[in-house]
């Protein structure tokens, strides 16, 4: 029974992981694209 449960942990906190770093990986992105644009429009001003 206890290996089930220890497994269990473990696929949560993968899940978790996982989750968490799409999140990052979407922030990261736009805050670069954010970033990127204002260059972009610094550079035609």
């Amino acid at each position: 029974m206890t290996t089930y449960i220890v497994f269990d942990e473990a696929l949560q906190m993968l899940t978790n992981t996982y989750l968490i770093s799409a999140i990052a990986l979407i922030a990261a992105s736009s805050i670069g694209l954010a970033v990127i644009e204002t260059i972009e429009k610094i550079g035609d001003h």
